[in-house]
């Protein structure tokens, strides 16, 4: 059999693996699989790994995948966090067989652990979880018996009942699976099943005040659903011999869910751990799980990232069994590659700068004459058609268009050079205007009318051609800048903890920047190129808001670049 391939050549053993299942006749030909995130925070760009990996695989085969929510941890959990995975999992354009919830299963649950307890199987504790985990002992060093471990199997079903009944304080006691405290594999060392916790569930509310550990939920879920492929990130590999323990020992038919682990998806200049973007949160380092510098789902959907992209980078990368950190360039480079094809292009002026062309002409009432322009909305894509855009004799540039004194190799504009507009004329800088600070505030400019449209009739050329916006038919808007939210390629690599690596300058606020008109009916979401700028998303809810969601530079070309001339 071949092996499968993701578009860049790198192997996918996951999809190998089911395609020899399905050759085999395994489950009958079936392929189910499923997306069991916990509602206790915002899916990341981790999580969209694991989406794609669960949901392609399932669409690949042409099986079924469902979203279950890992629901079993009450403190944490909010119908918020429910919402927002489902809104996100939509959002990259997958749709669930079934969503379905952990919590469905309570009662299947609590009864197979009785069961385990009438096999002699599991057992009450008494002892806190501090004890328990000391007890455990240490790779090399075996675990210490429960004082509790041989309660009878009366004694144990009548503690559990009582357990499940609220008669129990938390942490007073759990109920633990009897397996071995000397076996190798850590995760057998007689593990905690149930913990007592009364807190309401945002699901079944006070019904329940013992809730079931992961990993009693996790496979037991599985073969509830007739799961197929149990696919999971990489840390759950220690976890597999519990999973494989507890469906061995209880009633269920000989094709069991088999589980397997690929690498998870981590990027450079990035955290995905839920309790440090929580932090970040909490102590107004950012805004929420949206903030556009966060690598939430959501996040990246405000900043303006295209789902497709963050697919192609998923797919592209492969599906390995070893742990890399991928470079957060690489995935700027797919929303680059994708926007440029999508995006219209529009001007704005980031930073203005007043251009008043002196001798442009004015209609009979000494009003400055109006003209449009037509310029093409996307060179990448001529069903985009063109736009018509005013022009009149006082515009805005940006700042940096301009040096009264240019350093060397400085093509824009300064006195006596020409430059071309885009679109429109070529100008000429010959004067400027100060403020009491000594600050350029106006350039003053003549523009060559035979020039019309950006070409001159005698072929002469210029060094460089400028965005504009013309000042009467601008609009204000306010446009977020970001860089990453973390200095280090590692954050946390030099002293353990990654929030020391906060980049303190991640976001820069901008007001009074001057675009055209037409981007007041650009839709909240939609992507825009402002020309020589870079890519800017409309926000959904603060009007005339924006922000980049990338420049134009692509840097991961630049990196691979270099690495390429240092092999050499």
């Amino acid at each position: 059999m071949s092996e499968s391939k993701s578009s860049n050549g790198a192997g996918d053993f996951i999809a190998d693996m089911v395609a020899a299942d399905i050759e085999a006749g395994t489950y009958g030909g079936r392929v189910q699989t499923r997306f069991p995130p916990e509602p206790n925070g915002y899916l990341h760009i981790g999580h969209a790994k694991a989406v794609t990996v669960d949901f392609g695989i399932a669409e690949q085969f042409g099986g079924i995948c469902k979203l279950r929510f890992d629901d079993t941890n009450p403190d944490t959990e909010d119908v918020e966090y429910v919402d927002s995975i489902i809104e996100d999992i939509e959002w990259l354009g997958y749709e669930p067989d079934e969503v379905i919830y952990a919590s469905d299963y309570f009662e299947d649950l609590y009864e197979w652990a009785v069961l385990l307890i009438k096999k002699g199987l599991a057992y009450v504790d008494d002892q806190d979880g501090e004890t328990i985990s000391a007890q455990r002992g240490r790779f090399g060093k075996p675990g210490v018996n429960s004082p509790y471990r041989d309660r009878s199997v009366e004694e144990n079903l009548d503690l559990f009942k009582r357990m499940r009944d609220g008669e129990f304080a938390d942490g007073e006691r759990v109920l633990r699976a009897k397996i071995d405290m000397s076996a190798d594999e850590m995760s057998l060392r007689d593990p905690v099943m149930y913990r007592i916790r009364h807190v309401p569930h945002h699901r079944t509310g006070t019904k329940w005040c013992i809730y079931p550990n992961y990993d009693w939920a996790h496979g037991q879920s599985d073969a509830l659903e007739h799961v197929t492929h149990s696919l999971c990130t990489l840390e759950f590999v220690s976890h597999r011999p519990l999973y494989d323990w507890f469906l061995s020992h209880l009633p269920l038919p000989a094709e069991q869910p088999r589980q397997t682990e690929f690498a998870r998806l981590e990027l450079t200049h990035t955290v995905t751990s839920k309790r440090r973007l929580r932090k970040l949160i909490e102590d107004g380092i950012v805004d929420g799980w949206d903030d556009p510098r966060m690598p939430t789902l959501s996040g990246l959907r405000r900043r303006g990232y295209p789902p497709a992209a963050i697919k192609n980078f998923c797919r592209d990368i492969g599906v390995s069994r070893t742990n890399s950190r991928q470079s957060i360039e690489e995935l700027e480079s797919y929303v680059r590659r994708e926007l440029n094809r999508t995006a219209q292009r529009r001007m704005g002026v980031l930073h203005p700068l007043k251009l008043t062309l002196t001798n442009w002409p004015k209609d009979e009432a000494g009003n400055p004459v109006v003209e449009y322009f037509e310029v093409v909305n996307n060179p990448e894509n001529p069903d985009d058609g063109k736009r018509k855009v005013a022009f009149t004799g006082d515009l805005y540039i940006e700042n940096d268009d301009f040096a009264e004194v240019p350093p060397p190799k400085f093509f824009r504009l300064s006195p006596g050079r020409e430059v071309r507009l885009r679109g429109a004329y070529f100008v000429t800088a010959t004067d400027v205007v100060k403020d009491a600070d000594g600050n350029v505030v106006e350039v003053l400019a003549t523009y060559d009318p035979e020039t019309k449209g950006g070409d001159a009739p005698d072929g002469r050329r210029v060094k460089s051609t400028m965005h504009w916006v013309s000042a009467p038919h601008a609009v204000d808007a306010t446009v977020n800048l970001y860089d990453k939210l973390f200095t280090a390629d590692l954050p946390g690599a030099e002293t353990g903890e990654p929030l020391d690596d906060l980049n303190p300058n991640s976001r820069e606020i901008l007001t009074g920047c001057k675009v055209e008109a037409s981007l007041s009916d650009v839709s909240g979401g939609e992507v825009v190129q402002f020309e020589r700028l870079g890519y800017f998303a409309k926000d959904k809810l603060a009007e005339m808001t924006f922000h980049r969601t990338v420049g134009l530079r692509d840097e991961w070309a630049a990196i691979q670049r270099r690495a390429q001339k240092a092999k050499k």
